[in-house]
């Protein structure tokens, strides 16, 4: 079975996350990582509203995904080194980090590919727009 890396916040689950998830899930075995508490506020300029260790153990709780780790803060492509997917899911709005990701499988000369998930109500189901109604 071949092994499915996503990366994200997933700060506060809702159907466009479960959505992602699982059209990632559809393609294999799934690992999700978990963005640091440090990495979100410096993407996102925002604190999460769940630290690590709970976003963590809430994406544990979904049945369909298969391992759930949290990333690191000093290298960013520590997971993909250690756990070595054969295909990356990014989501339809994930930009940063991508270009160093596209950059380093190349140098590495690994057989990633790389697929976008398209989104699932956008202007309803996103983060950013679910936080202030909480």
């Amino acid at each position: 079975m071949k092994k499915v890396m996503v990366f994200g916040t997933f700060d506060i689950l809702h159907k466009g996350h479960l959505y992602f998830l699982k059209e990632a899930k559809k393609k294999g075995y799934l690992i999700a990582v978990v963005a640091r508490d440090k990495t979100v506020v410096k993407v996102k300029k925002q604190k999460p509203v769940n630290n690590e260790k709970k976003r963590a153990e809430n994406l544990r709780k979904i049945k369909f995904v298969n391992k759930v780790v949290i990333g690191d803060l000093k290298n960013k492509f520590k997971a993909v080194d250690r756990l070595k997917p054969d295909m990356i899911c990014l989501g339809y709005d994930q930009k940063n980090f991508i270009q160093g990701l596209i950059r380093k499988i190349k140098k590495r000369k690994l057989k990633i590919k790389i697929f976008r998930i398209k989104p699932f109500k956008p202007e309803i189901y996103k983060s950013s727009k679910l936080r202030w109604k909480n």
